[in-house]
């Protein structure tokens, strides 16, 4: 059911979806009935997403979002809390936690939470401490897999990171994730560097700098397509890094290149998908966030709305 403040946008989508139809390219997929609805409910609960975060963007952030030792802690609001205090660095480092650890459905940020405070310890994993000593940190966590797992305790990686390893050294897990993270950003660079190297390669083009960064990011040890896309689409959204997708990035995905498929044609190549959901964003005025993840939404369940959460 759309809320009284989205019937505005979804009526736009609607039109709009029926206008690059008729002009641009066929979308097979909707012309079902009922899927042209459902479709358009789903950008407008993507889209919902990113506004929300823009919204708490603006907001007073309470020093508890950042405190491990609260149970008010959150990743995504501690990074607004540190930008604001101008600790670039650690901003980006909760975003990194944010989308490494994810919100487990009973759990919710305890993983991010005991980590990075070391379970309730004097010693916090915080970038400072963990870019300086990245051995220690996976000698810690080697010693503390079984407290932080917690027999009976409800906790765990979120949906997007449900096989994600906790482990410290075998391949792509944890402590793999965590060193190779600090050495591709490099502690002697920072992030802001990092970005600023970026953009000034790309002669400034947000789009080029993002392509870029995504690529860089492959040497990040268990951070694939989305995890890649979805950390530095945050970045973005948060203000942190002044830079965007122009593209769904379909490669190496299922649901979202599965979810263009359906609209556009189980015939079309990969590039085609590609480049249509890209242009049918830009017809209607979406982000390719929000154009990724509602196709990945909607093809779960393309007859009927269904709320799906990361």
């Amino acid at each position: 059911m759309l809320r009284p403040g989205d019937v505005t946008l979804a009526e736009r989508l609607d039109a709009g979806l029926r206008t690059f139809h008729g002009q641009r390219h066929r979308l097979p997929g909707i012309q079902k009935e009922g899927r042209h609805a459902v479709l358009t409910e789903q950008m407008v609960e993507s889209d919902r997403r990113v506004r929300f975060v823009q919204a708490i963007r603006m907001r007073d952030v309470s020093p508890h979002r950042a405190d491990p030792g609260s149970a008010l802690f959150d990743p995504l609001k501690a990074a607004i809390h540190f930008h604001n205090l101008g600790n670039v660095d650690e901003a980006f480092w909760m975003v990194f936690f944010f989308v490494h650890f994810g919100k487990h459905a009973r759990g919710g940020w305890r993983y991010a939470r005991d980590v990075y405070g070391s379970l309730g310890g004097p010693h916090r994993w915080n970038w400072a401490n963990t870019s300086a000593d990245p051995a220690g940190f996976r000698d810690w966590l080697h010693l503390n897999q079984a407290a932080i797992r917690g027999q009976g305790v409800p906790g765990g990686f979120g949906n997007h990171r449900k096989f994600q390893s906790l482990g410290a050294h075998n391949q792509a897990s944890t402590g793999d994730a965590f060193v190779s993270y600090v050495d591709w950003v490099d502690p002697a660079r920072g992030h802001q560097l990092l970005v600023q190297q970026a953009l000034q390669a790309a002669n400034g083009d947000r789009i080029a700098a993002f392509d870029a960064l995504y690529n860089g990011m492959a040497a990040v040890a268990s951070f694939g397509r989305l995890a890649r896309f979805d950390y530095l689409s945050m970045l973005g959204k948060l203000r942190l890094a002044d830079i965007v997708p122009g593209s769904p990035y379909l490669a190496g995905s299922s649901g979202p290149r599965q979810g263009a498929a359906l609209l556009f044609g189980a015939n079309r190549s990969l590039q085609e998908l590609d480049d249509w959901t890209a242009e049918l964003g830009n017809h209607l005025g979406l982000g390719m966030q929000v154009m990724e993840d509602s196709l990945c939404n909607w093809q779960k369940s393309p007859d009927q709305f269904e709320a799906f959460r990361g």
